[in-house]
């Protein structure tokens, strides 16, 4: 239930409608609740919406209901169609949604006669490895990039009360056409999905002997192959043509470095190589760190007893010593009597943090 008392104004007046109270319709709801918007829940499943209703997320259609926003937020095959029953449903509402394309979709809309005047596609960058209603969280979007992609035929005026959607469930707005959404993201999380599932299929015939020898390496690449397939044939289906263009060019990438590494003792070979994972270093740099800044930080690995409490005295007494964590990532492998931490901070506090966490009796692996 929402604490009156913790309420925080919304820019908008509502009510708000979510159509599909999966994980992204449900974080939406609950986000939106924690401000005191009235959210109305609508799903294909009752189930789902009698969940979502429980942890506090909203409540069900009636027949008065005028919503301010309607957000879709059903899976990509359907979502033109459910869009444009909205938008006939609904006269005075604005609608959006959540889907990971977003050209096919206006298309689809424009082609079946939906207002469009009424209608802008938008993409939240957040999600969870877990799905459905009872994984939302009221928190999914916060710093998280959500696009909003404008089109000719809806006014600035009209697509402002998405904006402040947005905004209030604390997301960083990004402006785009369609067109450069769907190519961005062709890049940056179609393509990983797919190379991410076809090197995980070496993995089905490989010898137990050498999965047992997996370490983070290889759980970082793999870690996205676990999606939902289903999901994922509809999203690459509808985004075809900029994967494929994304794809074909890793491709001949691939291709070059095969070629050096098939020869290695060829003249030019190992440069070839060098300057292949050096333009790898060149590329990672380019990745936004904490808070969208382009930030290189220092990587301490610590070792961590697989006890109870262990891990949450580590971070207590990093705290202690005045250092932020910019970011973390945790190794463990089954069976093992510890983990490690790789704590990522800043350079210029990596030196004291280390010789601090070694003088509290902290094992340093790196």
């Amino acid at each position: 239930m929402v604490n009156e008392k913790n309420v925080v104004e919304s820019r908008l007046t509502g009510p708000v409608r979510v159509v599909g109270v999966g994980l992204l319709g449900t974080s939406i709801a609950l986000g939106l609740r924690a401000r005191g918007v009235d959210v109305i829940l609508s799903d294909a499943s009752p189930t789902n919406v009698s969940i979502a209703e429980d942890y506090g997320a909203g409540r069900r259609a009636t027949d008065g209901d005028e919503p301010q926003i309607v957000v879709v937020c059903v899976p990509p095959d359907v979502t033109a169609s459910v869009i444009v029953r909205e938008l006939s449903a609904y006269p005075r509402a604005v609608v959006t949604d959540v889907a990971s394309v977003k050209k096919p979709v206006l298309d689809a809309v424009i082609a079946a006669g939906g207002d469009v005047t009424r209608y802008v596609g938008s993409h939240p960058l957040a999600g969870r490895e877990r799905g459905g209603p009872m994984a939302g969280r009221a928190d999914l979007f916060v710093g998280r990039p959500w696009v909003v992609a404008g089109h000719p035929a809806i006014s600035y005026q009209t697509a402002a009360a998405v904006d402040d959607l947005i905004l209030d469930l604390g997301a960083t707005l990004v402006e785009m056409t369609a067109a450069e959404h769907d190519a961005s993201v062709a890049l940056v999380s179609h393509v990983p999905q797919v190379v991410s599932s076809v090197l995980a299929q070496r993995l089905v015939e490989a010898p137990e002997s050498a999965v047992n020898l997996a370490g983070q390496g290889l759980r970082d690449v793999t870690r996205i192959a676990a999606s939902d397939p289903e999901l994922w044939v509809q999203i690459l289906g509808a985004n075809a043509e900029p994967v494929v263009e994304v794809l074909s060019a890793f491709r001949d990438d691939l291709d070059r470095f095969i070629g050096a590494l098939s020869a290695p003792e060829v003249p030019g070979a190992r440069r070839e190589i060098a300057e292949g994972l050096a333009a790898g270093n060149a590329g990672v740099a380019r990745i936004p760190g904490k808070h969208g800044l382009d930030k290189r930080y220092a990587q301490l690995v610590v070792m961590v007893d697989d006890a109870p409490g262990e891990l949450a005295r580590l971070f207590a007494e990093v705290g202690e010593e005045g250092v932020n964590l910019e970011d973390l990532r945790l190794e463990h492998s089954p069976g093992a009597p510890i983990g490690l931490a790789e704590l990522s901070v800043l350079p210029e506090v990596s030196g004291r943090l280390a010789e601090a966490l070694a003088a509290r009796g902290w094992r340093i692996a790196g």
